[in-house]
């Protein structure tokens, strides 16, 4: 019994690889990823005393951009729109550091930094610090905008590729095939369903950290909604895929497990990203729930514009397109009657 059980797991590779594989990238994750700890505080300066201020700021804050003729107004734009997380304004006598709350861990260690230049390392009066858009730098009005996204790659992903294995194992998909449907019907009425389910779910997530979290919700529901839509069918071309590539549910929870760990793990959802290596950092930002995420918390805690934010939405189009084009393809495959069954039916007609 016990050399049939290790022949047996020799001959099932997915789950073999997933027991090699999955550790692994446990591993890795957490021991590169899983750090609250912010090394590095990009930081904006305006204001005329500006120059001076960006050479008297210590570690860990960096300089992305000096602006002397910038004021307050520009200082919040900048932080709004995503451009940095931290800004210091000097006017006259006065200088104040404004912190990006969505950005939780950033805020927080930029407080801490705080310290060293209360005690005159900008030889100034104490510096006013002042905190938006998550005012009390509170848990969760920064995780419910990444949950919306993970409700939504879990039904993409996991439950559609369930959905369309299982038509596969129980001959439906054969069915549809004599029937008078061409493959695009076939394909969007499958994932028709799974896109309203999560809709749905997409409310009832958002209202309820608004309600019970006191989330705010301060940008465009139809700039937030064109983000959930694009990562919605980048999500479901994906669990298509899988499907397409699985021959079994067992097979198919384990390729969806793969591909939603690292997601879950280095999106930004738990740990943030500027503390994670520098390989893990590029590999982050390819995920796409790292770009959900930024859409999510810009539109919702900083009512950022779609302006601001064209990046992920131009990254989760493009990405979408490709994926929705190989899922839609890959299953006209699986729909397209195989040799065997067309050379089956004269003989069938025969015997008639």
């Amino acid at each position: 019994m016990i050399v049939k059980e290790f022949r047996q797991l020799r001959r099932d590779r997915g789950t073999l690889a997933m027991m090699i594989v999955l550790p692994l990238l446990l591993l890795v994750v957490f021991g590169y990823a899983a750090k609250f700890e912010v090394d590095e505080i990009p930081t904006v300066v305006v204001g005329d005393r500006a120059p001076d201020l960006a050479e008297s700021l210590p570690a860990p804050f960096t300089i992305d951009d000096v602006d002397t003729s910038g004021d307050r107004a520009d200082a919040e734009r900048s932080l709004r729109d995503g451009d940095a997380p931290v800004a210091v304004v000097s006017d006259d006598d006065r200088v104040s550091l404004l912190l990006d709350g969505s950005e939780l861990f950033t805020a927080n260690a930029a407080r801490t930094a705080l310290a060293s230049i209360n005690d005159g390392a900008l030889g100034t009066a104490p510096v006013d610090v002042e905190v938006l858009f998550n005012e009390d730098l509170a848990t969760a009005p920064v995780m419910v905008p990444g949950l919306a996204g993970l409700i939504l790659l879990f039904i993409g992903t996991v439950v559609t590729s369930l959905g369309v294995v299982r038509e596969r194992q129980a001959g439906t998909l054969e069915q549809l095939a004599v029937m008078p449907f061409r493959p695009r019907d076939v394909f969007l009425g499958k994932v028709a369903p799974y896109f309203l389910v999560a809709a749905v779910d997409l409310v009832i997530v958002v209202v309820a950290g608004m309600v019970l979290f006191d989330v705010p919700f301060r940008g465009s529901i139809l700039v937030f909604s064109a983000g959930a839509v694009l990562f919605l069918f980048l999500t479901l071309g994906l669990g298509v895929l899988i499907s397409s590539v699985s021959e079994s549910q067992g097979q198919a929870i384990q390729l969806a497990i793969m591909t939603l760990l690292p997601q879950v793990m280095l999106s930004g959802l738990i740990f943030p990203i500027d503390s994670m290596a520098a390989a893990l950092q590029w590999f982050a930002r390819v995920l796409p729930l790292t770009h959900f995420v930024q859409i999510s918390r810009g539109v919702m805690l900083r009512d950022a514009p779609i302006g601001a934010l064209w990046q992920p939405f131009a990254y989760l189009a493009g990405l979408g397109i490709i994926v929705m084009t190989l899922a839609t393809l890959r299953f006209r495959r699986d729909l397209a009657p195989s040799p065997r069954r067309g050379a089956d039916e004269p003989q069938r007609a025969g015997a008639a």
